[in-house]
């Protein structure tokens, strides 16, 4: 058996490693994701309910709500929900990623990320960070006047011009754009100045020729200069698109998603179908913005911990040395992070390398045996939200998946494939 799932997690890794995704298109969310339907509303992190919702995304989908012309107070919107309105569900249910509390509505533009090794396509929201808005977004559970107004702008002047500029520039290879920046100094997770410097470079220059007038332009222009985390979302929907090429394969051990509700934090396994393996999000630990502390933080949230699950974040700490200050260590800290997650990992990524570790590729593949072998949780970078709704987030840091996940991961694959024998 031993043999037969070695060899399972290395076709698995073949093919999250041959997979090339790449940013074709952007469209609204009803047009282009499966199954979406009016007043279905996807959020980050395994399914959840209303009443079990973190003050974050519940902060959120009122905004959502709001947005989508549902409701006009956040009293009415609450009122959606508990009247059954609105229906939540996973986005990585949905072949779909959102930082953050993660909300897709179906009004919204999506970023369409098509993996050309298989034509499988992939989708990620917007960047929904505002030019000098101190953080007042949806992503925070925000649902200001700012906030709302901000969306709105971005469905009726900034989509249609980057709809038009991805579709003169053809597509962009990001792979190749998450490499270049693994070697600039970002791990591509909490730290993504590279990537998203790499992503407004390919887009910026044809801004002004679709914008439809000057002060258009100069605000999308800006929107993108002033937002350091505008490359995360097309990031996201690549690792996504990344893992789930490695997905569904017979006898695999590897996780292919991470991903929190600010609730629970959940898992999936190549071998395991669509099955969740849950378990309670833990409160972060790192860098309080001023005036804040862990007594501020909700527990973890947000699908950004696919990037560990595709070999990054916190798996590539040593190609990020800056990155390890929101946890108060030094450079070397950062190495041995990474030098860590190799003991839990399958293998080492052919495209994504650090330099500082004479170009090794970075740590990918988690392994549920190895996690609980090692009893050595994976790293994951995070940024970390405020616990009351309508705040904006307190920090940044780092979180572990809880360990009853991959126990009783292991359990159900244990249960799965020894029946299967016994069938056999």
């Amino acid at each position: 058996m031993q043999k037969e799932i070695d060899k399972a997690n290395d076709i698995a890794i073949k093919q999250m490693m041959d997979s090339r995704p790449c940013l074709v298109g952007l469209g609204k969310a009803i047009d282009c994701i499966p199954s979406m339907r009016e007043n279905l509303f996807l959020h980050a992190g395994p399914p959840i309910t209303w009443s079990r919702a973190s003050e974050p995304l519940k902060g959120a989908i009122i905004g959502a709500i709001l947005f989508e012309g549902l409701a006009s107070t956040k009293e009415e919107a609450i009122a959606c929900m508990e009247k059954g309105i609105v229906t939540l569900g996973s986005c990585n249910d949905h072949s779909s990623v959102g930082p953050m509390a993660g909300l897709i509505t179906p009004s919204m533009s999506v970023y369409i990320i098509e993996d050309k090794s298989n034509s499988k396509c992939y989708y990620a929201n917007m960047s929904d960070n505002a030019a000098n808005s101190r953080g007042q977004s949806l992503r925070f559970g925000i649902f200001s006047k700012e906030a709302i107004e901000h969306l709105r702008w971005m469905e009726d002047v900034q989509a249609p011009v980057f709809q038009k500029v991805i579709k003169a520039l053809g597509e962009i290879d990001l792979r190749a754009l998450i490499a270049e920046s693994l070697h600039m100094g970002d791990e591509c997770h909490t730290r993504l100045k590279a990537t998203s410097l790499l992503y407004m470079k390919a887009m910026a220059h044809l801004v002004p020729k679709f914008a439809n007038n000057t002060s258009d332009a100069d605000k999308i222009l800006e929107t993108l200069a002033t937002d350091t985390f505008c490359g995360l979302n097309v990031a996201m929907a690549t690792a996504k698109a990344m893992t789930a090429a490695a997905h569904g394969v017979e006898k695999s051990t590897l996780v292919t998603v991470f991903s929190r509700n600010g609730t629970d934090f959940g898992i999936k396994v190549s071998g395991l179908d669509d099955q969740w393996f849950m378990g309670p999000a833990e409160i972060p630990s790192g860098l309080w913005f001023p005036g804040y502390t862990a007594e501020d933080a909700n527990p973890d949230i947000g699908d950004s911990a696919i990037m560990e699950a595709a070999g990054l974040g916190g798996l590539a700490m040593a190609s990020s040395p800056s990155s390890v200050t929101f946890i108060g260590g030094d450079a070397q800290e950062a190495i041995n992070i990474t030098m860590d997650m190799y003991e839990i990992t399958h293998s080492e990524h052919k495209h994504f390398t650090i330099p500082a570790l004479n170009f090794r590729g970075t740590p990918v593949g988690i392994d549920i045996r190895k996690v609980i072998e090692r009893n050595l949780r994976p790293h994951i970078n995070t940024g970390i939200a405020n616990r009351k709704m309508n705040c904006v987030m307190v920090g940044c840091g780092a979180a572990h998946p809880p360990m009853e996940a991959f126990e009783t991961a292991l359990e159900a694959f244990v249960s799965k494939y020894t029946e299967n024998n016994k069938t056999d």
